[in-house]
C-alpha cells in the first residue's frame, strides 16, 4: 500500500475495482485545508480517462503488472495477435492498441501488457525507425530556421519532418511524442 502522494505518473493502482494508469499528479497544499493530491488516470481494461482528487493521505494499492517481450503477428479482426519467443499468442483488443496502430508493421517487437493473465495493451519502444512512404520536395527557400513538412509512413500515420527528408528515407520517430527524431 502506498499513500497518494507517493504515487508517479507512470504507476498503475487499484480504483474502484479496475486498475488505472496514472498519467499525471498534482499535489497541492492549501491553507487550513488538507493536502491533495489531483490524479489524471486512465483505465487499463477500456482506455478511458478521469480525473480524481485525493487526500495526500489516502491509502490505495499498488498494481506491477506482467509484461513479455512479443512480436506482432496477423490482424484477426478485432484482435491485434503477439507471439512471445515460445510461440505462444496473446490477442489485444483494437481499443486497447492505443498509438501503437501508427507504427504497427508485421515482425514488430513490442512489451505485451498482462492483467490478472490476459493481455490488455502493448507498450513499444521510445523509438522507432519507418520509412517515409509520401511527402512534398523541398520548396527552394524554405531554409531558414526549423521548418517541417507533412510526411507519411506506410501505416498512414503523419509526421512533421524537416524539409530535407525525402520520399524513400528512413527516420527514427519518438513513440511518446510521435515526433521526428532523426534521419537515419
Amino acid at each position: 500500500m502506498k499513500i497518494a502522494q507517493e504515487i508517479r505518473a507512470g504507476n498503475v493502482i487499484m480504483q474502484g475495482g479496475n486498475p488505472w494508469v496514472v498519467l499525471k499528479t498534482e499535489y497541492a497544499r492549501g491553507g487550513r485545508n488538507a493536502a491533495t493530491v489531483r490524479m489524471k488516470l486512465k483505465s487499463l481494461l477500456n482506455n478511458q480517462g478521469t480525473e480524481i482528487v485525493f487526500k495526500a493521505d489516502d491509502k490505495m494499492d499498488q498494481i506491477v503488472l506482467d509484461k513479455k517481450d512479443c512480436t506482432y503477428s496477423y490482424f484477426a479482426d478485432p484482435m491485434y495477435v503477439w507471439m512471445d519467443t515460445e510461440y505462444n499468442q496473446y490477442e489485444v483488443e483494437k481499443e486497447n492498441m492505443g498509438d501503437a496502430l501508427n507504427y504497427l508493421e508485421e515482425g514488430m517487437p513490442a512489451e505485451v501488457v498482462f492483467y490478472e493473465g490476459k493481455a490488455i495493451s502493448v507498450e513499444l519502444a521510445t523509438s522507432v525507425e519507418r520509412e517515409i512512404t509520401w511527402t512534398e520536395p523541398a520548396v527552394k527557400g524554405d531554409t531558414s530556421g526549423k521548418v517541417l513538412k507533412p510526411a507519411k509512413i506506410a501505416t498512414g500515420f503523419e509526421i512533421g519532418v524537416p524539409i530535407f527528408v525525402a520520399q524513400g528515407d528512413k527516420v527514427e520517430i519518438d513513440t511518446r511524442t510521435g515526433e521526428y527524431r532523426r534521419r537515419v
